[in-house]
């Protein structure tokens, strides 16, 4: 497990980390979000242990991480660009890859290689963005860690090998209970491969939820009256964002869908549907309710 608690991170006076704690369970897909410049990378930089932390501890199963070699070779991160030593071959990586991580598979990694149709003696850098991204994702789980912490992971890879890759994390995640961390901007992404979300904005958590418990009591809501809407029924709605079409009221509603449905149903509208609510929406309007301007978020 990881435990992080009460963690701060300041760069010359500047606080990119302020007072983060979050917890990873074993075998747990954990998809870290937020705006541009939230702190994310420095995050994931600290629970690998290539930043120390100013304040708090991190731990992962109640070791320290940085300065802790032992531990970091059972953790690996894939970087936004990804790093392989000048003119190496994938077949060199792997044999440093081999020498750093005791869990290292040579079996692996050349099942991965051939399911991958990579030429293992070609050097690195002539590969695309593309196949350097599908290489690291090769040595990385060759490697068999305990921990994967992945930062923009899937950029540069085309549909076919993003599924391929997520499949693999899938069945590493139930055969050794190997825990991911993971940031992306591809909400939907996200969404499809975590079990656990949080939000980071301006280096502070504002949001730590198990995914489906967070959709479950967050809805989306379209009403309609016969003449106005009911003022006392606003009032009592937990409201994260709300408009109106023409006689339609949309709102995000925060609660439990059968209270929601009692309460609303009271009031005898015209209209009243629940709404499918993505991953996506609920972070746009948690960070507009965190006072972000929405139309910055995503890239």
């Amino acid at each position: 497990m990881i435990k992080i608690s009460n963690v701060r991170k300041e760069f010359q006076e500047i606080e990119a980390i302020e007072n983060v704690s979050i917890h990873v369970n074993k075998g747990s897909i954990y998809g870290l979000l937020g705006s541009n410049g939230a702190g994310k990378t420095t995050l994931l930089k600290m629970i690998a242990g290539i930043y120390e932390q100013s304040e708090g501890s991190i731990l992962i199963d109640g070791r320290e991480v940085y300065e802790n070699p032992s531990l970091k070779q059972e953790i690996i991160i894939i970087q936004d660009t990804p790093f392989f030593i000048p003119q190496y071959t994938l077949k060199q990586m792997g044999k440093v890859y081999s020498s750093f991580y005791p869990n290292w598979s040579e079996e692996r990694f050349k099942q991965l290689a051939a399911d991958f149709n990579l030429d293992v003696t070609k050097k690195i850098h002539k590969f695309s963005k593309g196949i350097q991204r599908q290489a690291a994702f090769i040595l990385a789980l060759s490697a068999q860690p305990s921990v994967l912490i992945l930062d923009e992971p899937m950029d540069g890879l085309d549909p076919v090998m993003r599924k391929k890759v997520k499949s693999l994390i899938f069945d590493d995640v139930a055969d050794r209970e190997m825990s991911v961390l993971i940031s992306s901007h591809n909400l939907k992404e996200v969404e499809d491969i975590c079990d656990h979300v949080g939000i980071l904005h301006k280096g502070k958590m504002i949001l730590e939820r198990d995914l489906d418990d967070l959709k479950s009591d967050t809805h989306k809501i379209q009403l309609a009256f016969k003449g106005e809407i009911p003022k006392q029924l606003i009032s009592s709605l937990d409201i994260v964002h709300q408009e109106k079409r023409g006689s339609i009221f949309i709102c995000i509603v925060k609660g439990l869908e059968e209270e929601l449905l009692t309460k609303i149903q009271g009031y005898h509208p015209v209209i009243f549907d629940i709404l499918p609510l993505t991953l996506e929406e609920i972070f746009l309007y948690e960070m507009e309710d965190a006072g972000y301007a929405v139309q910055n978020i995503l890239d």
